[in-house]
């Protein structure tokens, strides 16, 4: 596990300093990738800081459990993911060498290791309130979904949405112990901010999963890529002032979305359809997007 292409997204880094035994589980979790457990991540913080009247220490208890429910089933998803696209997986250069895909963890293995992960999730999930129960275990259905779209729709993205941004309603429900408008509006906001990011990302792949047959959002769209992902962070932030306004925030937490809508800005002039580096760095910006929407919402609480 030490030599991989210059194309693959495998990168040993702190992972190389565990057991040897734990090395691929630690690749198939992404855990040395802690990006896709961001943005699985704030959507939660979202709901969690979008409701008024719950108390600091409440939010500050939900924001840890979630944290690491976001590792643990961002971790799920990946071996889920993994398992579905281990055909796939071998003919893509970025992919090749995921521990599934290279035969270093077998299907059994990877399904012993999701079982573990997902009781993991549970406990977590005990922990919250009963709606909360509810919702998080139709994520799952999500979750088993996503991998199967890109096989039949050219809207995975879509679903990525739904699936990632899942937290915004299961924070908001943790949190207050029912659902809303303002939390669907919320919702919405994040199922559009996630197909423009995850568009991006797709980019990076655009060739080989046009050999493979793999259908994304990127294909579908194009050389219009940029475009595309403008109307969807445009229709993101509308959103977001929707839910502003439905939760009566103030004005100065309407004002500090022009943080997030500056940040929207810079990606959509630096992306390039066919670098794809520049589409990995961009990709990953969107944890600052999602701390700068927080931070909105987070005021809206203040004033």
């Amino acid at each position: 596990m030490n030599q991989f292409s210059s194309r693959s997204d495998i990168n040993l880094s702190w992972v190389r300093f565990l057991p040897q035994s734990w090395q691929p589980y630690a690749l198939l979790s992404r855990i040395d990738r802690p990006i896709g457990s961001w943005l699985l991540f704030l959507p939660g913080i979202w709901g969690i800081l979008l409701p008024h009247h719950i108390s600091a220490m409440m939010r500050i208890k939900l924001i840890i459990l979630f944290a690491i429910g976001s590792v643990v089933m961002r971790s799920a998803g990946c071996v889920v993911n993994d398992i579905w696209d281990r055909d796939f997986d071998r003919q893509v250069a970025r992919t090749q060498q995921r521990p599934i895909a290279n035969g270093t963890i077998s299907v059994k293995q990877a399904l012993l290791f999701l079982f573990v992960l997902l009781m993991i999730g549970l406990v977590i999930l005990l922990q919250l309130n009963p709606l909360s129960w509810i919702l998080g275990a139709s994520s799952l259905i999500l979750v088993a979904l996503y991998p199967g779209a890109k096989r039949v729709t050219w809207w995975p993205q879509l679903v990525l949405g739904f699936t990632f941004g899942f937290g915004a309603p299961l924070g908001y429900a943790a949190a207050t112990g029912y659902l809303s408008w303002t939390q669907a509006a919320l919702y919405t906001a994040t199922i559009f901010w996630q197909i423009g990011f995850d568009t991006i990302y797709g980019y990076q792949d655009i060739e080989d999963d046009q050999r493979v047959g793999v259908k994304s959002t990127a294909r579908w769209a194009g050389e219009a890529g940029k475009q595309f992902v403008a109307i969807n962070y445009a229709l993101c932030v509308f959103f977001l002032i929707v839910t502003s306004i439905l939760n009566q925030n103030s004005w100065l937490a309407m004002l500090a979305l022009l943080l997030p809508i500056a940040h929207f800005a810079w990606q959509i002039q630096r992306f390039d359809l066919h670098n794809p580096k520049v589409c990995l760095t961009l990709f990953k910006s969107n944890r600052d997007v999602g701390l700068l929407i927080a931070l909105a919402l987070f005021i809206g609480n203040l004033i």
